[in-house]
């Protein structure tokens, strides 16, 4: 069955109309005969919400009950049966209740997604996992509701849901969103201009880089090379010279000046090296481009102009940044240089020549030249090594007759040592043969003969062939051993720049295989894994488009290890290059050793945890549980002896004791229970707006009533919290602070408001904790100082703070003025929004 596909109306804020756009599309759907039906939406009492729903079938929900009270959610059975061709799923990020199919909305669409049935969700950018610590940094407000950005990015359509912050605040205002009495609340907190405005510019840049990769995806699939100037991307041309971080600051000016541009620092090495780039300069230069918001690039081309301008065109550059050359004037002779060639032969892509200090300063004598002959250097040498020696004759029988014959010889060696410099060994040896020839027909006696009449200038004939051959030889020789030379300092740059991204922690296999794409201009390199269990390959890790998924289909294999290869596609490569694969190829094996060591790491360190929180319950139970259950044995056996005939004033104190016993029993269960949950993960904050003088009271329950103090304002704000959660955290730090607490001293519960925050404190007179010693305290299993066992296990201020951190606060131990220990809680202020929802911060409810 083909998978169902995924359209998502993505909001730059609450209430800018993700819903009302969903039913639009349904009516249109609807319209057009589509079979569709609304799985899930969330009506929030919004009459155009009621409206846009009318006309349209709506599956039944699922009702589920979660600490007494009800709660309706997406009935994910019931929408199978019905099999739909499109369903509505309102609020993707949302957390189900408890108990239901999936943890996750979102899994639930996955589900429907698999029994192929389209989807049309929404959810607000708040909501990305990515972005959830920006968004609690802009609005205060921290979204417990979150859902991973590569659900979102592998949804087949993305539509941006905006509207203006004005527009919005007016929205509000009206009442369209929030009900009138929470208005003002949100408008002066959450729904704040700069608020909106960041929020929606955080919006339109992820629905950007989104749409700029649809945009990658598909030049890659028609092989468009032409530059499409949808978005401004600078790239910089670095030789590694000094001049680069004028280049690179002076590409950031030019990429403030738009909104979303993007700079691309590449260097390029090609075969025949380059004389003045600097691995220091280059690390530098890195880490200036890096900091100023743009990525480093390293590339190897055997020619600058060609590798500079696929670079650009394969990440649809609109402009590129070179540097004025550093030539002397008369090095123009030799050739126009990088930057007007490049300039010339950019096609659409605009070029930016720019003047620095080290302008015609020169690079000094370029240690590898020759390394490579290029195409123009064969062709001239050739002319030379053909057409020099009869131009030569030409002029020495016509212009210059009667010339000694060593003078002839020595010409014809000159040029013969010339076509060698210029064109290798095979022009210089053709021109040594021809040479020869034509001094024998037209030079030497008997003339326009081959016949040589004296001995001695057939031995100056054969010396000249000779000494011709042998300095061709030795040009070539060197031409090739610098050429040599060169690819070795390629590569070991190369190489360098591998271990410095090791030792820079950029040693992921993603980013290795990166690295290797870029560098040998690959389509796509993946990491390839054979599978015993299944007999196949299976891709560990892959960067670019369309990988192979078997070793055999590549077009380059490096064989890692007995099961791993490196699998690249896009061209075929020198065998010279694979001993750079091979290193790359070591080095993502090592990267995915690492990786997966540090995950059994990371699973030892919780099966450690585990360890020990079992060990400390084993302790516990084996005395503090015992204790109380063995003073409830004594009493009841006590009571059952017919033995002695106890008073009504012995049988109350036994009752008592044995009431009292019961009741340490169920507080120390209790906190194990809790532990046990927070350890697991499984506790799920029922987040509503209580007042706390609701919640307080009923915490101090546990404690005797005239040993505690109560300072709850009525002024204060409501908060978003759990109650049930709220009411346990505070009775074990209440329990704690009036065990510690001198008997005169009662201790002090108050509650104020701060801003958005409200402060519980619960202010004890006892001994107090040392600085050093504060978070000890809220480790499990931990008593201060020389507590005496079967005071309880430890547990009350753990299950506290981590109770108060599932809610989106904290809780912190301060020293009281004076002496003693104050406990702190931070909670949320509420600020508006529909109740009793899973983990829903009020503020933002859409």
């Amino acid at each position: 069955m083909a998978r169902g596909t995924l359209r998502i109306y993505l909001g730059a804020a609450p209430g800018v109309g993700k819903t009302y756009a969903m039913l639009s599309e349904a009516h249109r759907r609807a319209e057009r005969g589509t079979d569709v039906v609304v799985a899930y939406v969330e009506r929030h009492r919004r009459p155009r919400t009621e409206v846009m729903t009318a006309g349209l079938e709506t599956v039944r929900r699922k009702e589920l009950e979660y600490r007494g009270t009800v709660f309706s959610e997406m009935d994910v059975d019931a929408v199978l049966a019905r099999a739909p061709e499109v369903a509505l799923v309102d609020e993707l990020a949302h957390t189900n209740v408890p108990g239901s199919r999936n943890a996750k909305r979102w899994q639930d669409v996955e589900e429907l997604l698999r029994a192929g049935i389209d989807v049309v969700s929404n959810l607000n950018i708040q909501h990305l996992e990515s972005l959830a610590d920006v968004v609690e940094s802009i609005t205060g407000v921290r979204q417990r509701e979150t859902v991973p950005d590569e659900v979102v990015r592998r949804s087949d359509q993305i539509e941006l849901v905006d509207m203006s912050p004005q527009a919005l605040r007016r929205r509000m205002a009206h009442g369209n969103i929030y009900a009138p009495d929470k208005v003002d609340a949100a408008l002066s907190n959450y729904f704040r201009p700069g608020n909106l405005t960041a929020l929606r510019e955080l919006a339109l840049l992820w629905t950007a880089d989104r749409a700029d990769e649809y945009l990658q995806q598909y030049r890659a699939e028609h092989r468009i090379s032409a530059a499409w100037q949808a978005r401004e991307r600078i790239v910089v041309g670095l030789t590694g010279g000094p001049e680069g971080r004028t280049l690179i600051r002076r590409a950031a000016r030019m990429a403030a000046k738009g909104s979303g541009s993007e700079i691309l620092a590449v260097h390029i090495v090609r075969s025949d090296g380059l004389a003045s780039a600097s691995a220091e300069e280059l690390a530098v230069q890195r880490t200036l481009v890096e900091d100023l918001g743009g990525t480093f690039h390293h590339v190897i081309g055997d020619d600058v102009v060609d590798a500079l301008l696929d670079f650009a065109r394969g990440v649809n550059a609109t402009q590129i940044v070179l540097g004025t050359s550093r030539r002397k004037a008369w090095q123009y002779a030799l050739g126009p240089g990088v930057g007007a060639t490049v300039a010339r032969e950019s096609g659409d892509i605009d070029v930016h020549i720019v003047t620095h200090e080290q302008a015609a300063k020169g690079r000094g004598l370029p240690a590898t030249r020759g390394a490579k002959l290029g195409r123009p250097r064969v062709v001239a040498g050739w002319l030379t090594g053909i057409a020099g020696p009869l131009l030569l004759t030409l002029l020495l029988t016509h212009w210059h007759p009667g010339m000694s014959q060593a003078t002839e010889l020595l010409l014809f060696l000159t040029l013969t040592v010339a076509a060698a410099l210029v064109g290798g060994l095979l022009p210089a040896l053709v021109s040594a043969v021809g040479g020869s020839l034509l001094l024998n027909y037209y030079f030497t006696p008997p003339k326009h003969s081959f016949t040589v009449a004296q001995p001695e200038n057939v031995i100056a004939i054969a010396i000249f062939v000779v000494v011709g051959a042998a300095v061709a030889s030795v040009v070539d020789l060197a031409a090739r051993r610098t050429q040599q030379a060169a690819r070795l300092r390629a590569e070991a740059e190369i190489l360098s720049h591998l271990a410095g991204s090791v030792l820079r922690g950029e040693s992921s296999v993603q980013a290795l295989l990166e690295r290797v794409r870029e560098s040998f201009g690959m389509e796509s390199v993946v990491l390839l894994e054979w599978d015993d269990d299944n007999d196949r390959w299976h891709c560990v890790a892959g960067v670019g488009g369309a990988p192979c998924v078997r070793p055999e289909d590549a077009d380059v294999e490096v064989p890692v290890n007995d099961r791993l290869a490196l699998a690249l596609t896009g061209r075929m490569l020198p065998a010279s290059d694979r001993r750079v694969l091979s290193a790359f190829a070591a080095q993502a094996a090592v990267a995915l050793d690492r990786e997966r060591l540090a995950d059994e790491a990371g699973r030892s360190r919780e099966l450690a945890e585990g360890n020990r929180i079992r060990t400390a319950l084993l302790a516990a139970v084996s005395h503090d549980l015992r204790t109380p259950l063995a003073g409830i044995k004594a009493s009841v056996s006590s009571l059952r002896s017919d033995d002695v005939a106890w008073s009504p004033e012995d049988e109350a104190e036994l009752l008592a004791g044995i009431e009292d016993g019961a009741d340490r029993l169920d507080h120390l269960v209790g906190n194990l229970l809790d532990m046990s949950r927070l350890q697991t993960g499984t506790v799920v904050p029922l987040i509503r707006e209580v007042d706390l003088d609701e919640v307080v009271p009923m915490a101090l329950g546990g404690v005797p009533e005239q040993s505690v103090s109560l300072d709850i304002p009525e002024t204060l704000p409501m908060v978003a919290v759990d109650p049930g959660l709220l009411e346990r955290a505070v009775a074990n730090v209440v329990e704690n602070a009036v065990k510690y607490s001198p008997h005169d001293q009662k201790v002090l519960v108050a509650a104020s408001a701060l801003g958005e925050r409200v402060e519980v404190r619960v202010v004890d007179r006892g001994p107090g904790v040392p600085e050093d010693a504060k978070e000890h305290i809220f480790e499990p299993f931990q008593r201060y100082g020389d507590a005496p066992r079967g005071n309880g296990v430890g547990l009350g201020l753990a299950v506290a703070r981590g109770f108060a951190e599932a809610m989106g606060g904290t809780l912190v131990a301060e020293d009281t003025p004076g002496g003693g220990l104050t406990m702190m809680f931070t909670l949320r202020a509420a600020t508006g929004g529909a109740p009793a929802r899973p983990s829903l911060p009020a503020s933002a409810t859409t």
